[in-house]
This record gives structure tokens, sequence and C-alpha cells, in this order.
């Protein structure tokens, strides 16, 4: 199988915020695929509910995981790190809510998909600054940025 290129999103708004982070990347380079590039981490307030602020970082990777793959292994690596709640939906509308590690996908190669369980590229990455900064500055970059 070929190698896909991959961009995630982290972020971790719970505890040692920075740490959640390394611990998530650990267990991608471990369960999932090489680090290529990764962004500075940003800080920002909470959006879409009243929590606290966020620690965001977003990775550019290697992996030889189809995307149905790639979204069940980050779902155990959530699950691993303590996340208990996904967000839900009520009214048509998301509710989200405070967590150590959240981990999602924004793009797959240059792959569209929407399913039920999964969307490519992320449908909300372009009303999301703290996704769309960090995105730009690892696209930017052409060298490795690791720093564990």
């Amino acid at each position: 199988m070929d190698m896909a290129i991959v961009f995630i999103s982290l972020g971790s708004n719970l505890g040692i915020r920075e740490q959640h982070l390394i611990h998530a990347k650990n267990a991608i380079q471990k369960d999932i695929g090489t680090i290529i590039s990764e962004s500075s981490i940003y800080e920002n307030d909470a959006v879409g509910f009243d929590g606290n602020p966020f620690c965001n970082q977003v990775i550019k990777i290697e992996t030889i995981l189809s995307p149905k793959d790639l979204l069940q292994k980050t779902q155990e690596i959530e699950i691993k790190m303590g996340r208990t709640q996904k967000t839900t939906i009520k009214n048509d509308m998301p509710v989200y809510s405070n967590r150590i590690i959240d981990i999602d996908i924004l793009l797959y190669d240059d792959l569209q998909i929407n399913t039920e369980t999964l969307t490519i590229p992320h449908p909300k990455m372009n009303e999301r600054e703290f996704v769309m900064k960090p995105l730009e500055e690892v696209r930017s970059r052409t060298h490795l940025t690791i720093n564990h």
C-alpha cells in the first residue's frame, strides 16, 4: 500500500495540555505513522462552548492506514488517553465539552470522503482559526521539526 500524507489536528483543554499533545503524538508515531512535521502549539479560547482554553497543534504524517482505519486508531488513542465523551448533536447543533485530547483528521491526500462516520476534508476546519493557522504553518514547512 502507498503512503498517504495526512494532516491531523490535536487539541487539549484539561490537565497539563502540552503533555497530552506530546502523549498523543507519541501514540500516533507508535500506532499510525511517521510524523514528518508539526506546527507550533497555539492557545485559544474554547469555541462553541464555555470551557477551559485549548492548546492546539497540527501535525503532518505519513501512514499506510486507510482513512477508516486511521479514524479507528485516532479514536482508540483518544479513549486510551481518557477521553470519555465525543461531541454529540442536540437539536441539530453540536454540543462540545472539555476534553483531555481531541484528534481530528483534517486532510488525507487529496481524498474527499463524506460518510456517516467520517468527512474529509474536515467540514469545519475553514471556520476555525485554531486549525487553519497551525495547518498553514505545517503546510509551509518542508523539513522535519519534531521536538519530543
